[in-house]
């Protein structure tokens, strides 16, 4: 996979743009779509700044071949409007790798591409847009990916980039911790505040019951995740820099809709399913439901 007509990008933002960067850095490319035209991407990685030639295609309507590999790398939101992306790229066996946030992304994207092999994907590397358009990587890429044929695709077209991948045979277990992550996440949209707010006792200890909800939710579900997996992950926002942001923060700070049915709602659903009560899930879910869709 060398050609921009092998592999296609839809969504080139925060993650999008890591993945494009990853590519270039290691002499392929890639065809960019989006809804923004652009000339270039840029990626801040460190001291490093990789420019992503493009141009960012913006009318799925002027594709005229068939791609090997997708990238979907829009927000969980944003699913819906790729449809004609993702219909203008796939041929049966297409491969799409889902670059989104929790645990249900076959059954979102599957009927939008319906020829296509879907690959979910768990993105473990924060990266956030810029004022300026660029992007800034704070950490290393790695994606985990399901132990699947699919998947040895997406790993052979990043080997030796900058973004590694992990295949795994317990992608369930993994998604789901990513998912645990991701919905303590959202205190921050609601507080308005960065990972320094896990240091407060206080948010440490309402996150802590947060997250032993859904961690028996992710056990119910069939994830093998110990007992101290809430205590890590409280943990890893505690280290992290205080002004580390997170998606669903960045969203709420510009006013879009937030991911909140997917990284907060999907907890609570499940949890209906299996009996199981989640008083404070049920709660954060309403207060994100409202903050993104009002009214008001």
């Amino acid at each position: 996979m060398s050609t921009a007509t092998d592999i296609a990008i839809v969504g080139p933002g925060a993650i999008g743009t890591t993945v494009a960067a990853a590519l270039h850095a290691a002499g392929r490319s890639a065809l960019l779509c989006g809804r923004t035209p652009r000339e270039q991407l840029t990626l801040q990685d460190g001291d490093r700044r990789v420019v992503v030639p493009g141009p960012v295609q913006t009318d799925p309507k002027r594709i005229d071949r068939t791609v090997g590999l997708v990238f979907l790398a829009v927000k969980a939101t944003q699913t819906d409007t790729a449809s004609e992306w993702l219909a203008a790229l796939c041929r049966p066996e297409t491969v799409v790798c889902v670059l989104q946030n929790g645990v249900e992304q076959i059954e979102a994207v599957a009927a939008h591409a319906p020829r296509a092999r879907i690959i979910p994907a768990v993105v473990w590397f924060p990266a956030q847009a810029q004022a300026d358009g660029s992007v800034r990587l704070r950490g290393d890429a790695r994606l985990s990916l399901p132990d699947t044929p699919a998947s040895r695709v997406v790993a052979e077209a990043l080997a030796g980039s900058q973004c590694a991948v992990e295949i795994t045979a317990d992608f369930l277990s993994v998604a789901w911790r990513k998912l645990l992550q991701n919905a303590v996440a959202g205190l921050m949209a609601l507080t308005h505040r960065r990972a320094g707010m896990f240091a407060r006792p206080d948010i440490a200890e309402l996150s802590l019951a947060y997250l032993q909800e859904c961690l028996a939710v992710a056990r119910a579900e069939g994830a093998r995740l110990g007992d101290e997996t809430p205590q890590e992950i409280l943990a890893k926002f505690q280290a992290s820099p205080a002004d580390l942001s997170s998606s669903i923060l960045t969203d709420r700070e510009a006013g879009r809709p937030l991911e909140w049915n997917i990284r907060n709602g999907v907890v609570s659903r499940r949890a209906r399913a299996h009996g199981i009560p989640t008083p404070i899930s049920d709660i954060v879910v309403t207060l994100l439901a409202a903050a993104s869709d009002g009214p008001g």
